[in-house]
């Protein structure tokens, strides 16, 4: 009794925590899938340079592990260029976790714009439409049926994920529940966070598939 008396007393800290997991999962997808349409459609440009520099951001973002570019933005950014110094924890989360998710979905989204049948370019261009208006009025749109199972897959992922900003001391659920653990002295706080996370999991994962449910209906 004196144990599920000592959960619930943990209930308030542990619910603010998954607040800013929750958020900064949500704004570092939702920018990173903005970003990610650019790289792709850039990775996949006849112009040279511009291919080359998407390849490179890509191949950088995916190449090196999030915790390093979230430590080489906090802390050793501010070294080279003063002037970049980052003072707001969930800020420079924010921006580490845009930036990688945007290399990740970038791949998703080119995947997706290759799997629409090549005949259908074809035929808008040859009723007039330009890349452009192609791209944004048949092939994206399309593409977009297809991205939802993998795109759901990179935000649980990035919802796990979101647990590295502890270590610059931004307040997310697992940095609560490391201050709980510290100051309580006791590692029984580990299991109300880890139902938390699967209960954000699971409702993310029912949202996701809904959603797919009923792009499925449509086609």
């Amino acid at each position: 009794m004196e144990v599920l008396q000592k959960m619930i007393s943990w209930l308030p800290q542990l619910l603010n925590g998954a607040k800013i997991t929750i958020l900064l999962t949500l704004t570092a997808t939702c920018a990173g899938l903005i970003l990610s349409i650019f790289l792709a459609l850039g990775k996949m440009s006849r112009n040279k340079i511009i291919s080359k520099v998407c390849s490179a951001y890509i191949f950088f973002f995916r190449g090196t592990p999030l915790l390093m570019q979230l430590y080489f933005l906090y802390f050793a950014v501010p070294l080279f260029l003063p002037a970049l110094t980052i003072n707001n924890r969930f800020l420079a989360a924010f921006i580490a976790y845009s930036l990688n998710s945007a290399a990740y979905c970038a791949e998703l989204v080119r995947a997706a714009i290759q799997s629409i049948d090549k005949g259908q370019f074809e035929a808008a261009t040859a009723l007039g439409m330009t890349y452009g208006q192609a791209m944004r009025l048949l092939i994206i749109p399309q593409s977009i049926r297809r991205l939802v199972p993998p795109i759901g897959n990179e935000f649980i992922m990035m919802l796990k994920d979101a647990s590295l900003v502890s270590i610059i001391s931004l307040g997310d659920l697992t940095k609560v529940t490391r201050s709980i653990n510290s100051s309580a002295a006791t590692a029984l706080v580990y299991i109300p966070s880890m139902i938390i996370y699967l209960i954000i999991t699971a409702f993310f994962t029912f949202v996701f598939n809904r959603i797919e449910e009923k792009m499925a209906k449509k086609e």
